[in-house]
Protein backbone atom coordinates (compact mmCIF):
# COMPACT_ATOMS: atom_id res chain seq x y z
CA UNK A 1 0.00 0.00 0.00
CA UNK A 2 1.63 3.39 -0.89
CA UNK A 3 0.63 6.13 1.54
CA UNK A 4 1.91 9.76 2.34
CA UNK A 5 4.56 11.13 4.13
CA UNK A 6 3.33 12.53 7.54
CA UNK A 7 1.66 10.88 10.37
CA UNK A 8 -1.52 12.97 9.59
CA UNK A 9 -1.66 11.97 6.19
CA UNK A 10 -0.96 8.51 6.54
CA UNK A 11 -3.56 7.80 8.94
CA UNK A 12 -5.90 9.24 6.84
CA UNK A 13 -4.74 7.54 4.03
CA UNK A 14 -5.35 4.21 6.12
CA UNK A 15 -8.42 5.36 7.03
CA UNK A 16 -9.83 5.90 3.27
CA UNK A 17 -8.23 2.35 2.74
CA UNK A 18 -10.56 0.69 5.45
CA UNK A 19 -7.43 -0.59 7.77
CA UNK A 20 -8.83 -1.78 11.00
CA UNK A 21 -7.72 0.39 14.07
CA UNK A 22 -6.85 -1.65 17.38
CA UNK A 23 -7.20 0.48 20.48
CA UNK A 24 -5.20 -1.82 23.04
CA UNK A 25 -7.36 -0.78 26.48
CA UNK A 26 -5.75 -1.41 29.84
CA UNK A 27 -8.36 0.42 31.34
CA UNK A 28 -6.26 3.64 32.38
CA UNK A 29 -6.26 7.25 31.93
CA UNK A 30 -4.34 7.09 28.43
CA UNK A 31 -6.03 4.28 27.26
CA UNK A 32 -9.17 5.97 27.90
CA UNK A 33 -7.94 9.29 26.10
CA UNK A 34 -6.83 7.05 23.20
CA UNK A 35 -10.02 5.53 22.48
CA UNK A 36 -11.53 9.29 22.73
CA UNK A 37 -9.23 10.16 20.03
CA UNK A 38 -9.99 7.77 18.00
CA UNK A 39 -13.60 8.05 17.73
CA UNK A 40 -12.91 11.69 16.11
CA UNK A 41 -11.24 10.61 13.29
CA UNK A 42 -11.81 6.31 12.76
CA UNK A 43 -15.35 5.54 11.87
CA UNK A 44 -16.82 2.68 14.47
CA UNK A 45 -17.14 0.33 12.03
CA UNK A 46 -13.04 0.42 11.67
CA UNK A 47 -12.03 0.19 15.15
CA UNK A 48 -11.96 -2.95 17.51
CA UNK A 49 -11.09 -2.67 21.60
CA UNK A 50 -8.71 -5.34 23.39
CA UNK A 51 -8.03 -5.57 26.46
CA UNK A 52 -5.49 -7.94 27.78
CA UNK A 53 -6.70 -9.47 31.33
CA UNK A 54 -4.63 -9.69 33.87
CA UNK A 55 -6.38 -11.38 36.10
CA UNK A 56 -5.78 -10.93 39.82
CA UNK A 57 -2.85 -9.53 38.87
CA UNK A 58 -4.77 -5.93 37.31
CA UNK A 59 -6.38 -3.30 39.44
CA UNK A 60 -10.00 -4.48 39.97
CA UNK A 61 -12.57 -2.81 37.68
CA UNK A 62 -9.81 -1.73 34.50
CA UNK A 63 -11.31 -4.31 32.29
CA UNK A 64 -14.57 -3.33 33.25
CA UNK A 65 -13.81 0.38 32.75
CA UNK A 66 -12.40 -0.44 29.28
CA UNK A 67 -15.52 -2.63 27.98
CA UNK A 68 -18.21 0.19 29.07
CA UNK A 69 -16.46 2.38 27.49
CA UNK A 70 -16.02 0.21 23.77
CA UNK A 71 -19.83 -0.65 24.32
CA UNK A 72 -20.91 3.25 24.90
CA UNK A 73 -19.40 3.56 21.36
CA UNK A 74 -20.97 0.84 20.11
CA UNK A 75 -17.65 -0.79 19.47
CA UNK A 76 -16.75 -4.36 19.49
CA UNK A 77 -14.79 -5.60 22.89
CA UNK A 78 -12.15 -8.36 22.77
CA UNK A 79 -10.65 -9.42 25.95
CA UNK A 80 -7.06 -11.51 25.40
CA UNK A 81 -6.08 -14.03 28.37
CA UNK A 82 -3.03 -15.41 28.40
CA UNK A 83 -2.92 -19.49 29.24
CA UNK A 84 -1.10 -18.27 32.49
CA UNK A 85 -1.11 -15.68 35.01
CA UNK A 86 2.20 -13.51 35.97
CA UNK A 87 3.07 -15.33 39.40
CA UNK A 88 2.17 -19.08 37.62
CA UNK A 89 4.92 -17.69 35.09
CA UNK A 90 7.26 -16.95 37.98
CA UNK A 91 6.81 -20.07 39.39
CA UNK A 92 7.64 -21.92 36.45
CA UNK A 93 10.93 -20.11 35.54
CA UNK A 94 11.67 -20.72 39.49
CA UNK A 95 11.23 -24.45 38.92
CA UNK A 96 13.12 -24.25 35.82
CA UNK A 97 15.88 -22.56 36.05
CA UNK A 98 16.45 -21.65 40.04
CA UNK A 99 19.59 -19.91 39.29
CA UNK A 100 17.92 -17.55 37.37
CA UNK A 101 15.97 -14.50 38.33
CA UNK A 102 12.58 -15.45 38.21
CA UNK A 103 10.63 -12.44 37.96
CA UNK A 104 10.41 -10.02 34.51
CA UNK A 105 12.41 -7.22 34.55
CA UNK A 106 12.82 -3.87 32.58
CA UNK A 107 15.14 -5.68 30.00
CA UNK A 108 13.49 -9.06 29.62
CA UNK A 109 9.64 -8.06 30.13
CA UNK A 110 7.74 -11.39 29.77
CA UNK A 111 4.87 -10.01 31.83
CA UNK A 112 4.66 -7.49 28.12
CA UNK A 113 5.37 -9.97 25.82
CA UNK A 114 3.71 -13.52 26.98
CA UNK A 115 0.82 -11.66 29.20
CA UNK A 116 -0.42 -8.63 27.05
CA UNK A 117 1.62 -8.37 23.51
CA UNK A 118 1.06 -12.13 22.03
CA UNK A 119 -2.41 -12.82 23.01
CA UNK A 120 -3.31 -9.51 22.08
CA UNK A 121 -2.24 -10.25 18.81
CA UNK A 122 -3.34 -13.59 18.26
CA UNK A 123 -6.90 -12.19 18.79
CA UNK A 124 -6.33 -9.19 16.73
CA UNK A 125 -5.37 -12.13 13.78
CA UNK A 126 -8.54 -13.89 14.43
CA UNK A 127 -10.67 -10.61 14.24
CA UNK A 128 -9.39 -9.67 11.29
CA UNK A 129 -9.48 -12.77 9.24
CA UNK A 130 -12.92 -13.01 10.65
CA UNK A 131 -13.74 -9.75 9.55
CA UNK A 132 -11.92 -9.22 5.99
CA UNK A 133 -9.23 -6.40 7.19
CA UNK A 134 -5.79 -7.03 5.96
CA UNK A 135 -4.06 -3.71 7.45
CA UNK A 136 -3.73 -3.54 10.82
CA UNK A 137 -3.19 -0.22 12.65
CA UNK A 138 -2.13 -1.35 16.59
CA UNK A 139 -2.56 1.68 18.57
CA UNK A 140 -1.12 2.33 22.01
CA UNK A 141 -1.39 4.60 24.42
CA UNK A 142 2.00 5.60 25.61
CA UNK A 143 3.02 8.83 26.14
CA UNK A 144 6.33 10.55 25.66
CA UNK A 145 5.67 12.08 29.31
CA UNK A 146 6.50 9.16 30.56
CA UNK A 147 9.83 7.92 30.14
CA UNK A 148 13.01 8.91 28.16
CA UNK A 149 12.16 5.52 26.16
CA UNK A 150 8.79 6.21 26.02
CA UNK A 151 9.70 9.57 24.31
CA UNK A 152 12.27 8.13 21.56
CA UNK A 153 9.31 5.82 20.57
CA UNK A 154 8.23 6.81 16.52
CA UNK A 155 4.55 7.95 16.79
CA UNK A 156 3.74 5.63 13.62
CA UNK A 157 5.45 2.92 11.71
CA UNK A 158 5.58 -0.07 10.08
CA UNK A 159 5.64 -3.27 12.78
CA UNK A 160 8.02 -6.34 12.41
CA UNK A 161 5.28 -8.47 12.48
CA UNK A 162 3.71 -7.93 9.28
CA UNK A 163 3.64 -10.77 7.14
CA UNK A 164 1.71 -11.81 3.38
CA UNK A 165 -1.30 -12.13 5.36
CA UNK A 166 -1.47 -8.75 7.22
CA UNK A 167 0.34 -5.58 7.03
CA UNK A 168 0.90 -4.41 10.37
CA UNK A 169 1.47 -0.48 11.71
CA UNK A 170 1.89 1.10 15.25
CA UNK A 171 0.58 4.33 16.05
CA UNK A 172 0.57 6.38 19.63
CA UNK A 173 -2.11 8.56 19.08
CA UNK A 174 -1.36 10.01 22.73
CA UNK A 175 2.12 10.07 22.23
CA UNK A 176 2.12 14.00 22.47
CA UNK A 177 0.03 14.76 25.26
CA UNK A 178 0.63 15.66 29.28
CA UNK A 179 -0.65 13.94 32.20
CA UNK A 180 -2.67 17.31 32.37
CA UNK A 181 -3.80 17.47 29.01
CA UNK A 182 -5.12 13.53 29.37
CA UNK A 183 -7.31 13.84 32.52
CA UNK A 184 -8.70 17.70 31.08
CA UNK A 185 -9.74 15.47 27.75
CA UNK A 186 -11.53 12.93 29.88
CA UNK A 187 -13.77 15.07 31.96
CA UNK A 188 -14.39 17.08 28.54
CA UNK A 189 -15.90 13.94 27.27
CA UNK A 190 -17.76 13.67 30.28
CA UNK A 191 -16.24 10.60 31.82
CA UNK A 192 -14.43 9.62 34.72
CA UNK A 193 -11.17 7.58 35.05
CA UNK A 194 -10.30 4.60 36.66
CA UNK A 195 -10.58 4.97 40.42
CA UNK A 196 -6.90 4.34 41.20
CA UNK A 197 -5.94 7.83 40.22
CA UNK A 198 -8.40 9.43 43.24
CA UNK A 199 -6.62 6.57 45.84
CA UNK A 200 -3.35 8.07 44.92
CA UNK A 201 -1.84 6.22 41.56
CA UNK A 202 -0.09 7.94 39.05
CA UNK A 203 0.02 5.17 36.72
CA UNK A 204 -2.51 2.16 36.89
CA UNK A 205 -0.99 -1.28 34.84
CA UNK A 206 -0.22 -4.12 37.47
CA UNK A 207 -1.28 -3.53 40.63
CA UNK A 208 2.44 -4.14 41.54
CA UNK A 209 4.40 -3.41 38.73
CA UNK A 210 7.99 -3.98 38.01
CA UNK A 211 8.32 -0.56 37.50
CA UNK A 212 6.04 1.16 39.45
CA UNK A 213 6.43 4.31 41.83
CA UNK A 214 7.18 3.20 45.58
CA UNK A 215 3.62 5.68 45.85
CA UNK A 216 1.54 3.41 43.67
CA UNK A 217 3.03 0.33 45.17
CA UNK A 218 1.29 1.88 48.49
CA UNK A 219 -1.64 2.65 47.45
CA UNK A 220 -1.93 -1.02 45.62
CA UNK A 221 -0.73 -2.78 49.01
CA UNK A 222 -3.83 -0.45 50.83
CA UNK A 223 -6.93 -1.83 48.87
CA UNK A 224 -5.20 -4.93 47.96
CA UNK A 225 -3.31 -6.84 50.69
CA UNK A 226 -4.82 -10.54 49.92
CA UNK A 227 -2.37 -10.29 46.22
CA UNK A 228 0.60 -8.26 48.36
CA UNK A 229 0.29 -11.27 50.68
CA UNK A 230 0.97 -13.38 47.34
CA UNK A 231 3.94 -11.75 46.02
CA UNK A 232 5.45 -11.62 49.12
CA UNK A 233 4.92 -15.31 49.75
CA UNK A 234 6.52 -15.81 46.32
CA UNK A 235 9.46 -13.33 46.87
CA UNK A 236 10.21 -15.10 49.84
CA UNK A 237 9.88 -18.81 48.04
CA UNK A 238 12.09 -18.13 44.96
CA UNK A 239 14.71 -15.84 46.87
CA UNK A 240 14.07 -13.16 44.29
CA UNK A 241 12.16 -9.84 44.52
CA UNK A 242 9.59 -8.61 42.06
CA UNK A 243 10.56 -4.81 41.67
CA UNK A 244 13.75 -3.64 39.83
CA UNK A 245 15.12 -1.24 43.54
CA UNK A 246 15.28 -5.26 43.97
CA UNK A 247 13.68 -4.24 47.09
CA UNK A 248 11.38 -6.72 48.97
CA UNK A 249 7.76 -5.63 47.72
CA UNK A 250 6.40 -5.42 51.41
CA UNK A 251 9.45 -3.12 52.30
CA UNK A 252 8.86 -0.85 49.30
CA UNK A 253 4.89 -0.85 50.18
CA UNK A 254 5.30 -0.59 53.86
Amino acid sequence: MTIATSTTDQIDSLIAAGALFVANHSGGKDSQVQLIRLLERVPASQIVVVHASLGAMEWPGAMELARDQAAAAGLPFIVASAAKTLLEMVERRFAGRPEVPSWPSASTRQCTSDLKRGPIQREVRKFAKANGFKVIVNCLGLRAQESPGRAKRKEFGLMGISNSVHTWYEWLPVHDLSATEVFGIIEQAGQQPHYAYALGNDRLSCVFCIMASKEDLRTGASHNPDLLQQYDALEKRTGYTMHMSRIPLVELAA
